[in-house]
Parts: C-alpha cells; sequence; structure tokens
C-alpha cells in the first residue's frame, strides 16, 4: 500500500472502542465520520479505512457487471486483500470465466465459499426456492449467500468489510452511508456516492473490462436464474429476482 498518510477526525483506539458503544454513540461518531468521509475520494477512503480501521481488511465481490472496479481499487491500497466470492452454485457460465480473468488479471486472493449443501440437493430437498415468492427467496438467499458469508467473515477475522455498494444502484441502497457498523466489525463502501459514469471512467484509465454479459443488455448480473437484461421502462433492480426484491440479504442481514 502507498505510504500516503490520511488525517482523521477520529483516532484509532476510539474506532476500536466505538464497536462496543451503545448504539445511540455509535450513530453520533459515525454521522461525524461519514461528514469527513464525503469529502473524500474512493482511494483516499480505502487508505483512510486500512490506516485506522481495526481488525483484518477484506473485500466481497459477487463479480457482478463492473466489479472491476472495486477489485482494482482494494488491491491497488493493499495488494493480497483476500476477496470473498459466495458461489451459490447457479452463477453464469460467463460470470465464472470473468472470475477466472480478474483473479489471474488482478493477481486476487480469491476466497470462494458456498453452502455445505450442493445446487442439486438443494433442489432434491426444497424444490426451486427462487419460485417459491419471497419466503422462498429468502431462505435461499439464507442458505446461498448469508450463511456463507457470515461464515467467510469469521473464519478470515474479518474486522472491516469493503463492499462495492451504489446508492444509484437501487432504492434500498440511496440512503447508505460510507461508514457502517454491522455486528462486532465496520462495513466500509467506498464508491457508494459514484455513478454509472464515473465507474465507466474509472474502468476506461485503469483499461479494465466489464462483465462479458454488459454487451448483453444486463446491467446487474448475480444468479442465472433471477437475473436478466434491462428492458425499456424498467428499472436496475427490476432485473433481479423477477422484481419481488432487489436485496439477497447479504448486505442487510449481516
Amino acid at each position: 500500500m502507498p505510504d500516503l498518510q490520511i488525517e482523521s477526525v477520529i483516532a484509532k483506539e476510539a474506532l476500536v472502542a466505538l464497536l462496543t458503544a451503545p448504539e445511540v454513540e455509535q450513530q453520533a461518531e459515525l454521522k461525524k465520520v461519514n461528514l469527513f468521509l464525503d469529502q473524500l475520494s474512493p482511494q483516499q477512503r480505502v487508505r483512510w479505512a486500512l490506516q485506522y480501521l481495526p481488525g483484518k481488511a477484506a473485500v466481497s465481490s459477487s463479480f457482478g457487471i463492473q466489479a472491476a472496479v472495486m477489485l482494482h481499487l482494494l488491491n491497488a491500497e493493499q495488494p493480497n486483500v483476500p476477496v470473498i466470492l459466495t458461489d451459490t452454485g447457479y452463477l453464469f457460465p460467463q460470470t465464472y470465466k470473468f472470475i477466472d480473468q480478474l483473479t489471474e488479471q488482478l493477481q486476487l486472493n480469491l476466497k470462494v465459499y458456498a453452502s455445505p449443501l450442493s445446487a442439486a440437493w438443494q433442489e432434491a430437498k426444497y424444490g426451486f426456492l427462487w419460485l417459491q415468492g419471497i419466503d422462498g427467496l429468502d431462505r435461499y438467499n439464507q442458505i446461498n449467500k448469508v450463511e456463507p458469508m457470515q461464515r467467510a467473515l469469521n473464519e478470515l477475522e474479518v474486522g472491516t468489510w469493503f463492499a462495492g455498494l451504489r446508492r444509484s444502484q437501487s432504492s434500498t441502497r440511496e440512503a447508505l452511508p460510507v461508514l457502517a457498523i454491522h455486528g462486532n466489525r465496520y462495513k466500509m463502501l467506498p464508491i457508494i456516492d459514484w455513478s454509472n459514469q464515473q465507474v465507466h471512467e474509472y474502468l476506461t484509465q485503469f483499461e479494465l473490462p466489464y462483465h462479458p454479459l454488459w454487451e448483453q443488455g444486463y446491467v446487474s448480473v448475480g444468479d442465472i436464474h433471477s437475473s436478466k437484461p434491462l428492458e425499456a421502462g424498467m428499472t436496475e433492480e427490476e432485473t433481479r429476482f423477477n422484481g419481488i426484491k432487489r436485496e439477497c440479504g447479504l448486505h442487510y442481514d449481516i
């Protein structure tokens, strides 16, 4: 990581103590910290987090349409940072190839986690959960995304969790801050306020690829059974889970 110190509005020791402080105190301090972080660039936010936030760092990625941005951003500041992928067994073939491509191109330290039950076993036991309404979707996501991610964060002893969520992606993300506390760890969203144009400019600047399905009209890619291309009159969030919901629970239930 480049040796470029970032000034901070809060000390390292205070950030450690904040994890166990009462929620009211946490929210008050986080508000001050986020006002500070709002003024920084994504690169500066990452650098600040790596310098001041406690515990080991890791970044989660679904290797979606614009995944290369966060992976490059983190790896540039801390090479060999663990990259957590929760593999449902239902990713597009193009996604698996994209994972291999980026892992080689960026020399990623990829950590793959999955449910103990294979996709075929789950189908035999539960049927097609994603076709069983909101309750079925929630169960599917708990089995294939939430539980594996919780296991990854615990096994890798992650204290600072980086993710590439952006406010413009959906209505459920519009109010998310740069920094939050999730349980006993920090959650950092360095590009939360970036537009699609800014993402495109970053990809272009560093000669990074979009997911292969971008050229087929996909603006968001997850599982093959619950992702579809953007069509006239649709929002980005309507391209996932047949429009029933946008979030898989990974970023809200952990």
